[in-house]
């Protein structure tokens, strides 16, 4: 893999805004601070005036899939959400079916397993007929 270098980012991160090198070497970052100049990397970008931020969460979504993907489905607006730095999406469940039964709740993480990629996960609805429904849901397996 390549060894990249971003030069003079403005990074904002666990409360903290600075400026600093980041230097990541096969994937991983391995340095925040000063890097070496002179030497050779894969690739360099100079990030003058410009942010590095974490991947950001977006904990309510409403994507539409099932049942509304004329307006959007989850390929599509996980798409749109990387391209915005979110990495990471959370659906809640007002789709057609609604989201409230663990077949539903499936097939939702099919969809995402098949077409997205952001980092996912889907909330199961709540309503006065699916309790059972609540009490077996994998915590691993819904968003809370």
């Amino acid at each position: 893999m390549a060894t990249v270098v971003l030069r003079n980012a403005e990074i904002i991160n666990e409360g903290r805004r600075f400026h600093a090198d980041v230097l990541i070497r096969d994937g991983r970052i391995e340095r925040i601070g000063a890097v070496p100049t002179g030497a050779a990397y894969d690739q360099e970008y100079d990030l003058t005036g410009k942010l590095l931020v974490p991947g950001l969460i977006d904990d309510q979504v409403h994507f539409r899939e099932p049942g509304l993907t004329h307006k959007a489905c989850i390929a599509s607006e996980a798409r749109a959400a990387v391209a915005g730095g979110v990495t990471s999406f959370m659906e809640m469940p007002n789709t057609n079916p609604p989201a409230v039964t663990l077949e539903e709740l499936e097939k939702k993480y099919a969809i995402g397993a098949a077409t997205s990629v952001a980092n996912y996960s889907f909330f199961l609805g709540t309503t006065s007929t699916n309790l059972e429904a609540i009490k077996a849901v994998d915590p691993a397996k819904s968003a809370a």
